[in-house]
């Protein structure tokens, strides 16, 4: 996968560094040009500085006290007299031929020389010096030179990695950003001053995508709530055709094929119902929180289905921890219709799986700064395999014989995300029985009541 960063990574600094030895190059070889030029002027200097009474008989030892520093530098000096004898050498382990006047490069065993020759009233001076003192000399200039170029290579490369990345800040900001939302957030990016001009096409992009998806889910949305809609007023009403029919006698058959049909059309008119309120929850904003006693609205749940769990035998409750008795504690900041639903849904689904004779207990706590709600029952359970996947739409459980849509978990689960809480599904320790679990709500006291 191509990487921007890495792209412009790898060749600024490529480039700085090419560049910077290009420079450490071109540096090197000036102080190589100078410092030839300056021992050249030294020859030069050496060769008509020599005193006319140079003897041919001076020793070497003397030789090298007369010129002091020069023979530091490895130069050979040779005299030659108005016959062209030998006259003078500054070294006798080094000798080199008489060449002509004048500065010239000559190689002699091997080694470099620089030599230059001048010719005088009665003398012939050659002056000579080896390649390697220049180069040397021209190394240590390069390396005085270049040292702060060294350092600044590393902070050149430090700047970049800094610069590239600082200017990359906004895409990772923007991924950030879109990585965080949920599904249903569509709203547009935020378009302002701090939005790099390099960026604002692929925002203004990404909002009218936005917008344009927010209007095909809210169609799609729309279309699934007025499709449940209609079809729930002819499904009711042909529901109590049916019944009055069954009463006066105008519908024959058997009775068995009366509790099918019955049944079955009881099961269309649940399955469209939740549709509706699937479609309604899918296309719920935020609502706006206030405090909701969930002990009263606990009680108010309980006694909706107190008539069902008493037709299916089942004794259904609500309990409460024993140390916070009062109503008080159990007051929390949510969306009061909302909570309805889900523990309507939790606890439906509990009785619709609870055998005759078994129990569902409403279970409400506070521990610490939290309130719970949990809804037990004596039924099957879940397979351990299948408690993730009970939340998928229309997903049925295998070996379920009770019947249903496979959307009220669903719904649930919907419900339980919108209001910003946690619903957990476990079977029972020790029992069995399934429980579910809405954690997440916080006391009126903690969130700061009279600001809301």
């Amino acid at each position: 996968m191509t990487s921007i960063r890495r792209k412009l990574l790898r060749w600024l600094i490529f480039g700085f560094g090419a560049a910077s030895a290009a420079a450490a190059y071109g540096i090197f070889h000036t102080a190589r040009e100078e410092a030839g030029e300056l021992f050249d002027y030294e020859l030069r200097t050496v060769a008509l500085s020599l005193p006319p009474n140079l003897h041919a008989a001076m020793t070497s030892q003397q030789s090298n006290t007369m010129l002091g520093d020069i023979a530091d530098d490895r130069i050979v000096i040779e005299i030659w007299d108005a016959s062209g004898k030998p006259a003078y050498r500054s070294q006798e382990r080094q000798t080199l031929g008489r060449y002509p006047a004048g500065l010239r490069t000559i190689e002699e065993d091997e080694t470099h020389w620089r030599v230059f020759g001048v010719q005088q009233a009665a003398r012939f001076v050659q002056v000579a010096q080896p390649l390697s003192v220049r180069n040397d000399l021209a190394l240590t200039l390069a390396l005085h030179t270049l040292w702060p170029l060294a350092l600044m290579v590393p902070a050149a490369i430090a700047l970049v990695l800094l610069v590239v990345t600082r200017g990359l800040a906004p895409i990772g900001g923007l991924s950030r950003s879109l990585a965080s939302r949920s599904l249903e957030a569509l709203e547009p990016l935020t378009i302002d001053a701090h939005t790099p001009v390099e960026v604002l096409p692929l925002v203004v992009a990404l909002n009218d995508l936005l917008r344009r998806l927010h209007v095909a889910s809210q169609a799609q949305r729309m279309f699934v709530a007025d499709a449940a809609h209609e079809l729930r007023s002819p499904l009711a009403a042909l529901q109590l055709q049916l019944q009055a029919a069954a009463r006066d006698g105008t519908l024959t058959g058997s009775e068995v094929t009366l509790e099918r049909i019955q049944g079955r059309l009881k099961r269309l008119i649940h399955l469209v119902q939740q549709l509706l309120t699937l479609a309604r929850e899918d296309a719920a904003t935020a609502a706006p929180l206030a405090p909701v006693s969930m002990r009263r609205l606990g009680e108010q749940v309980v006694g909706e289905f107190s008539l069902l769990a008493e037709a299916k035998q089942i004794d259904l409750g609500l309990e409460t921890s024993a140390a916070l008795g009062a109503t008080d504690a159990y007051i929390a900041l949510t969306d009061q219709h909302a909570l309805f639903l889900l523990l309507s849904t939790l606890i439906d689904n509990a009785i619709r799986y609870t055998p005759a004779g078994g129990t569902v207990d409403v279970l409400l706590e506070r521990i610490g700064e939290r309130i719970g709600i949990e809804v037990r029952d004596t039924g099957p359970g879940i397979p351990d395999d299948e408690l993730n996947r009970v939340f998928d739409r229309f997903y049925r459980g295998t070996g379920t014989q009770v019947q249903g849509s496979g959307l009220g978990l669903a719904i649930a689960a919907r419900i339980a995300t919108r209001l910003g809480i946690v619903l957990i599904l476990r079977n029972r320790a020790g029992a069995s029985g399934l429980s579910a679990r809405v954690d997440g709500f916080r006391p009126v006291a903690e969130t700061q009541l009279a600001h809301t």
